[in-house]
């Protein structure tokens, strides 16, 4: 407040207000009301609202729909960890969709509750962010107007989800996360879809175990363990693939190893490429096996990784088999490589000791990464692609040796570099 010139924010618009309102948790929107006569109804017209357990309960919370006079509304969150909480999360529910929400974002972390029916059927819903929510409704669905849904460790099984996809005729995007019951996930009917995320933490217990999605561009994978197999991703462009931890298979190894090589030839079409450090071993101990890889039509990849000895193998093979490659960019991770029991168990199993997969890739057995790897990795390159136009190397603080050592190795190479080198060193890599 400025001398003799009033409350300059008071003097705001209404709409400038509730704009503003729009990026507060809703109980400070509302606490706005004690101030003034001028502010005691500025927050009923808030197209967003967003609450919580810690006040969910409180009476003057619920007399709000009372008051709350938005004809429509753009965005809803609530989190709820209190199973008190159900006949006021009805209550809001009713409320928010008889406003035409179009982006909802509800959680219910420890809480047993199951949607009423009228919350399957909604024609302005474009977003739908869902977590820890039981979607096993018997009623039919009609989400008319989806285009995102993300389901986080949602109880949803193949019938739960096939109706949920047959109500959701425009939707574009899906994201599932740690979703277990799901064992076929067909998208063969939604044929809007494009993009397909899906992460799966969990060891023990993983879905889904089979993905058939021939209209998808995008997809997006992350599994603790064993990866999905893919029926048909024809129409697929992009594909980012690797694993979330490097787990003990318990013996399984050459299994794991097979389910890898069938999701790369279902892959082997698609132009831009993401493989991860994980992702990488494997394809490396499946090399010691001899087992032939499939000839890739990839014209982007891109390279997740640190470069140490259980991954050279598996990239130049990679490297080998990429006749069209134009643009590669290695993307150094901020995480430390340790040891895992399964890798050298897997070599083991092959006749192979680390010493012996160090020396096959010409990399020195160091599990700490070194600034040399990557001069070694610059020098794969050159031998192993013949296409290449672009590299880029995208490297985290710990390599800035790496730059007079790449500066030595131009000035000493022989012959002009075929293809263009872009270094960036950022600790925020």
């Amino acid at each position: 407040r400025l001398k003799g010139k009033g409350d300059k924010i008071s003097g705001l618009p209404d709409v400038i207000l509730q704009h503003i309102f729009a990026y507060i948790p809703t109980k400070y929107a509302i606490r706005t009301s004690l101030l003034s006569k001028r502010w005691r109804h500025v927050w009923c017209d808030t197209p967003s609202l967003s609450f919580n357990s810690s006040i969910l309960n409180d009476a003057w919370i619920n007399q709000t729909p009372t008051g709350y006079t938005a004809p429509r509304m753009l965005h809803f969150h609530l989190k709820s960890d209190k199973n008190h909480d159900v006949p006021h999360i009805d209550k809001w529910l009713e409320l928010v969709m008889s406003r035409h929400v179009e982006n909802m974002v509800l959680s219910f972390l420890l809480v047993k509750y199951s949607f009423p029916d009228f919350f399957y059927v909604d024609s302005s819903l474009k977003q739908l962010t869902l977590k820890y929510c039981d979607m096993s409704s018997k009623c039919s669905v009609s989400w008319t107007s989806l285009k995102n849904l993300s389901l986080t460790r949602c109880s949803v099984s193949d019938e739960s989800m096939a109706k949920i996809l047959s109500g959701c005729p425009v939707l574009e995007s899906l994201t599932l996360n740690n979703c277990h019951e799901l064992i076929y996930l067909d998208l063969s009917r939604s044929l809007r879809l494009r993009t397909v995320v899906v992460v799966e933490r969990s060891s023990s217990v993983t879905g889904p175990k089979v993905i058939e999605a021939p209209h998808i561009h995008y997809l997006y994978l992350r599994y603790a363990q064993f990866p999905c197999t893919l029926v048909d991703v024809s129409s697929l462009t992009e594909a980012d693939v690797n694993f979330c931890v490097s787990t003990n298979t318990n013996g399984k190894e050459t299994s794991l190893q097979d389910k890898v090589m069938n999701m790369l030839v279902k892959l082997r079409h698609v132009e831009k490429l993401t493989f991860g450090t994980n992702l990488l071993q494997v394809l490396s101990f499946t090399e010691l096996r001899g087992v032939p890889f499939p000839m890739f039509e990839v014209k982007s990849l891109k390279l997740k990784t640190r470069i140490f000895q259980y991954v050279i193998l598996g990239l130049k093979r990679v490297l080998q088999n990429s006749c069209d490659l134009k643009k590669l960019t290695l993307h150094t991770n901020n995480c430390s490589i340790k040891r895992v029991k399964h890798r050298d168990n897997c070599l083991a199993l092959q006749s192979f000791s680390p010493a012996q997969l160090c020396r096959r890739s010409k990399v020195a057995g160091h599990w700490d990464v070194e600034s040399k790897h990557l001069a070694m990795f610059v020098e794969l390159v050159l031998q192993n692609t013949e296409t290449l136009d672009k590299m880029f190397l995208v490297l985290d603080d710990r390599y800035r040796k790496f730059r007079k050592i790449f500066e030595n190795f131009l000035t000493t190479t022989k012959s002009p570099l075929p293809f263009q080198i872009r270094l960036v060193v950022n600790h925020r890599v």
